[in-house]
Formats: C-alpha cells, sequence, structure tokens
C-alpha cells in the first residue's frame, strides 16, 4: 500500500504536481543540452582547446545542477524529502556549489572572451586549467560554509528540496549572504558585464558587430537575478511572509539557467556548434575561426 503525504502548506495538489513537472523538464533539457556538450569536446578533438575548457567546466556544473533540480522534482512528486536532515544538508550543498561554479564559469568565459577579441593574447593550457580549478574550489569553500555553521541549509517552501535557508534574519545569514553574493554574484558579474561591453566597443569600432554581447548578462541576471533579490529582501523584510508559490518562483528560473547556459554558450557558438553537429551527423562543417563566437 502506497504512503499518502499530506500536501505542503500553501500548495494544491496541482500547484505540487506542475512545480515538479516544471523541475523534471528543466532537469531533462539541461542534461540533453549540456550532455551533447561534453559528449562533442570528448569526441570531436577540435574542440579540445584551452577556451573551450571553460564551456566544459560550465557544462559539467550545469549538468549537476540538472541532477540537483531531478532529485527534486522526484521528491515533489513525493509530497516529501524523503532523505532526512543529512539529505537536506548534501542536496544543499550540492546544488550551491553546481550554481556558484556555474556563474563562476560564465565570467571565465568572459574573461577569455575580452582577451580573445580586445586583447588578442593567447589562452595556454595551465592558464586554463588553474582558473577552473579556482573557479571549482572557490565555489567549494563558499558551498561548504553553511556546513560549518555560516550560514545554513534548509527546506525550501515546498519542502522538496532544500538551499540557503533565507528565513533568519540573524547577524549569521546577513553577513554569509552579503560576503558569498560580493564574490561570487557581483564580481561575476561585473566581469561579465565590462568584458561583453569591452568587446562590443571593439568591434563596433571595426564596424563588425559579430554576435550579442548582452546576451550573456541578459540570462544571468533573468535566471539568478530573482533569487538574489528574494535573498537580499529576507535581509530587511520576513521573507516568510511573501507566500510560498512566490518564493519557489526563483528556484524555478534559476533551475532553467543550465538549458539557457546550454543554448548561449554551446549551441550559440559558431565553432563548437559545428563540433556538435559533425558529432551528431559525422559531417564535418567548413573549420570556424579559432575565436569562439557567439550567435
Amino acid at each position: 500500500m502506497v504512503t499518502s503525504y499530506p500536501l505542503p502548506e500553501g500548495f494544491t495538489e496541482t500547484e505540487v504536481f506542475a512545480i515538479g513537472t516544471t523541475l523534471l523538464v528543466e532537469a531533462l533539457l539541461g542534461i540533453l543540452l549540456n550532455g551533447l556538450t561534453l559528449l562533442s569536446f570528448y569526441k570531436i578533438r577540435e574542440l579540445r582547446t584551452p577556451s573551450n575548457l571553460f564551456i566544459i567546466s560550465l557544462a559539467v556544473a550545469d549538468t549537476a545542477l540538472c541532477l540537483n533540480a531531478s532529485v527534486a522534482a522526484f521528491s515533489s512528486f513525493l509530497r516529501y524529502w524523503p532523505y532526512g536532515i543529512e539529505g537536506c544538508q548534501i542536496h544543499g550543498f550540492q546544488g550551491f556549489i553546481a550554481a556558484l561554479s556555474s556563474i563562476g564559469s560564465c565570467a571565465a568565459i568572459a574573461w577569455d572572451r575580452y582577451h580573445q577579441y580586445c586583447t588578442r593574447s593567447k589562452l595556454h593550457w595551465s592558464t586554463a586549467v588553474s582558473i577552473v580549478i579556482f573557479v571549482w574550489g572557490f565555489s567549494a569553500f563558499w558551498s561548504a560554509m553553511p556546513l560549518f555553521g555560516w550560514g545554513e541549509y534548509d527546506y525550501e517552501p515546498l519542502r522538496t528540496c532544500c538551499t540557503l535557508d533565507y528565513s533568519k534574519r540573524d547577524r549569521n545569514f546577513i553577513s554569509f549572504l552579503f560576503t558569498m553574493a560580493f564574490f561570487e554574484f557581483l564580481v561575476p558579474l561585473f566581469i561579465i558585464l565590462t568584458a561583453y561591453q569591452s568587446i562590443y566597443q571593439k568591434m563596433k569600432k571595426n564596424g563588425q558587430i559579430r554576435f550579442n554581447t548582452s546576451m550573456p548578462v541578459k540570462t544571468l541576471v533573468f535566471c539568478w537575478g530573482p533569487y538574489c533579490l528574494l535573498c537580499f529582501y529576507a535581509v530587511i523584510q520576513d521573507a516568510t511572509i511573501l507566500s510560498p508559490k512566490l518564493r519557489m518562483m526563483p528556484a524555478l528560473l534559476a533551475k532553467i539557467s543550465p538549458a539557457v547556459n546550454a543554448y548561449v554558450y554551446g549551441l550559440g557558438n559558431e565553432n563548437y556548434r559545428g563540433g556538435i553537429w559533425q558529432y551528431l551527423t559525422g559531417q564535418k562543417l567548413e573549420k570556424a575561426e579559432t575565436d569562439n563566437k557567439t550567435k
């Protein structure tokens, strides 16, 4: 006999099912698109460049975020979190490190493209590997802090997944949020914004606007901006006065970022798109220029 668990407070049967379905679709779409990116890098030798290592770092982080979303989807269909408090901490840590590494990898790509278009300096494997290790190590550091008492992981409003607990407006939460957000969101956003602005000015001066330089900034703000606003709102107001459904919306937007990133940085990259086509069909397209281009 299947045990029937009560609905999470503030949600109807249809809403819980809809959220679980949305999480599952986001997870499957992200795994499919980022899986193509990873497999193409593995199979197509021409794609194995230092610059594309940043795209692989992004794809790995986004795939991990999709796995996190798939666990949340499964729990949503069950109506409860079946893995206990320890499982909640692991789920929060895994999701947080994936999210921070994804944002950091986007900043690394922006930094690399700035040098490709503006300084024409060549990226070496040693530099690319060092940057990727730094991005993941720095993300792991901030993701581990709540496990050691600075910040805290707890259930989302639906209580079927776990993330940073923003319900406590104490000094612990505020100090962790502002410090982490500065290094892991504001600094990457500044790098992305200034890098693509410089690229745009360079291309405009040459009379060749080769790709939409505003797209990476827009996607980052669209996917992660609402979640950041919710956390900062929790600093000045009790976030629990907002409806549980409203507080779940930023999390759902954030988990669409793997699919969006795969389009912007993988499928939208002319060189990488050619490699994916070659992997899928076996047909080698005309070789693109060595620098990465975003459609």
